[in-house]
């Protein structure tokens, strides 16, 4: 009887979940009797993975929120560490999260586990040093940008892009109408969309500035609707209570949806966003936008110390210059923040050239990146 393939994965954001399904759903055409179990979200357990854990035990970011749950972190990665050395899998797959995956990751290398990552660390924006440890703890890295890939072969480790799949997902064009239909938009607005994050702690920090700078936009320019998708029904129900606390309700020109983040960004007329895959999808959705983001203020000098790079967001590193505004810690005040809105609103010219090298980068990431990563993932296993 021919060896079934089975594959342990741990994934980390609502992004990992959406990468990890693709990944799944690929493999699967290959081997349909593949298995899969690991930490997954909704969308990964609707492929077909069993969870061993939830997404959400993964959803944390920054020094501080880490320290206050690392012993629930550090003894899930336990758990499953004793799980897979006891059942080895044929590979052991990381999807983001890097800092609870990689150790994981080497311990499971030692025992004689194949290991990949998907999703790189930015090391090509902060914590440089951390490459020899990746190197000794994966036998191969899938980027999602050709930048990346470079960067680990030139520091000996496999690597390969399987560009991203977003990009395969969203088209190259997208127009505004069918998107505001599908909302149940009306038509005589300009729409601005407000995605403070996928997190709490991003949506605490994030936007009650955004629904002020969005109050100060509607002095200005009455004819202006925000739009605010929330990443699941707890933070749907946490903006809500943000958005009544500000007096901004439905009538008020502030419409809060249950998901649907793409859908708001392509009925948008301009977009300000949290930094993260957000501002990658905005580009690839081809929209204007402004990236902000705060950490908690315990985080912040050490992130500055560690980061080494002029930008923060993908749109600025893929296009390597500062096409994006960037508005971090201090600087993403409700004002500033409106006034960058208004002048992306007020000024087509100005909305037009930042969107204008968005296609290119486009079609670079067009590359079928779930049947890619499967490819070089049954290399790795032999299973070809």
């Amino acid at each position: 009887m021919a060896r079934r393939l089975r594959i342990g994965v741990v994934a980390g954001e609502v992004s990992g979940d959406r990468l990890g399904a693709a990944l799944i759903g690929a493999l699967r055409e290959r081997y349909p009797r593949a298995s899969f179990e690991g930490v997954a979200g909704p969308r990964m357990r609707e492929a077909g993975c069993e969870a061993l854990a939830d997404i959400e035990a993964l959803s944390v970011m920054g020094f501080a929120e880490v320290l206050a749950r690392l012993p629930g972190l550090l003894a899930l990665r336990r758990r499953l560490f004793r799980h897979f050395s006891a059942n080895p899998p044929d590979l052991f797959l990381g999807i983001d999260a890097p800092d609870f995956n990689l150790p994981l990751a080497a311990r499971l290398k030692q025992t004689g586990v194949p290991t990949a990552h998907w999703v790189s660390p930015s090391v090509w924006a902060w914590r440089q040093g951390r490459l020899p440890r990746i190197a000794r703890s994966v036998d191969l890295m899938l980027t999602l940008f050709p930048f990346e890939e470079q960067l680990y072969r030139r520091h000996g480790v496999e690597a390969y892009c399987t560009g991203h799949p977003l990009a395969d997902e969203i088209p190259l064009h997208n127009e505004r109408a069918p998107a505001q239909a599908a909302l149940g938009l009306r038509g005589g607005c300009r729409y601005v969309a407000l995605l403070p994050g996928s997190r709490r702690s991003e949506v605490d920090r994030l936007l009650p500035r955004f629904l002020d700078a969005a109050q100060r936009c509607r002095q200005a320019a009455g004819d202006l609707v925000f739009l605010v998708p929330a990443a699941s029904d707890t933070l749907y129900r946490h903006c809500q209570k943000l958005m009544v606390a500000r007096g901004l309700e439905a009538d008020t020109g502030c419409l809060l949806f249950h998901g649907q983040a793409r859908e708001v960004m392509q009925a948008s007329d301009a977009v300000l966003l949290a930094s993260g895959t957000a501002a990658l999808e905005c580009l690839l959705v081809g929209r204007p936008m402004l990236v902000a983001y705060r950490v908690h203020p315990l985080s912040a000098p050490l992130v500055r110390r560690l980061l080494h790079s002029p930008f923060v967001s993908l749109p600025n590193h893929l296009l390597g210059r500062m096409q994006v505004p960037e508005y971090l810690q201090e600087d993403a005040t409700p004002r500033r923040l409106a006034d960058g809105l208004l002048a992306l609103l007020q000024d087509p010219g100005k909305a037009a050239a930042q969107v204008a090298p968005f296609a290119a980068v486009h079609r670079d990431l067009k590359r079928g990146a779930a049947d890619r990563a499967a490819q070089h993932l049954l290399e790795k296993t032999g299973f070809v």
